[in-house]
């Protein structure tokens, strides 16, 4: 517990500006190139390890968003700007993690095929259904979203104990982003007042 209280408030961070890490946050993204190219071409090797790859990859972006939301906030509390200008720089951050881990998951889910970790449960057209199984990425995009958010549509249902895992840490960093976010409009407001 004392490693994380001090690790939490050291002074020295990898990334200590707020426009350091707009620029970063799209790199997170660059392992999941290699491991494409994994799956495309050494695809014996990728299919020996992906169980093992597929934990991988929730793990790094889970301690990867530790990491992000750590910083916004060591950055959002040190702001020399006003509160509402650094707010809005918070917002900002917050889509773009957003919109960063929602792709990651999609990439994921598409590398290691969605029709493979997912079973859709809705009844639709042969049309549908073949335009559905065409576009895979977007189909990954719409199920990360669904999934991130907490909405869940109830159509794709996880079919894999692999899926299922990924599915639940997408879930959970959802909820705790939220929360996060939450807590510091909360904390903005509050030293508005002071």
């Amino acid at each position: 517990m004392n490693f994380a209280i001090s690790y939490l408030q050291r002074e020295n961070r990898f990334l200590n500006n707020i426009n350091s890490v707009f620029l970063f946050l799209p790199f997170i993204l660059l392992p999941l190139m290699f491991e494409w190219y994994l799956h495309l071409q050494e695809l014996a090797i990728f299919s020996e390890y992906k169980h093992e790859i597929l934990l991988g990859n929730i793990a790094y972006i889970v301690i990867v968003r530790f990491l992000l939301l750590d910083t916004a906030i060591y950055i959002f509390s040190r702001s020399k700007h006003t509160t509402h200008i650094a707010l809005i720089q918070v917002v900002l951050l917050y889509l773009e993690i957003t919109v960063v881990t929602i792709f990651y998951y999609a990439v994921v889910f598409h590398i290691f095929d969605v029709f493979t970790l997912f079973h859709l449960s809705a009844k639709l057209t042969p049309e549908n259904l073949k335009d559905i199984h065409e576009h895979s990425l977007i189909t990954s995009v719409y199920i990360s979203t669904v999934t991130f958010t907490t909405l869940g549509s109830g159509d794709w249902i996880p079919q894999t104990l692999s899926a299922m895992i990924v599915v639940v840490s997408e879930v959970i960093l959802g909820v705790i982003q939220g929360g996060i976010f939450v807590a510091i409009i909360i904390y903005a407001h509050q030293n508005r007042k002071n």
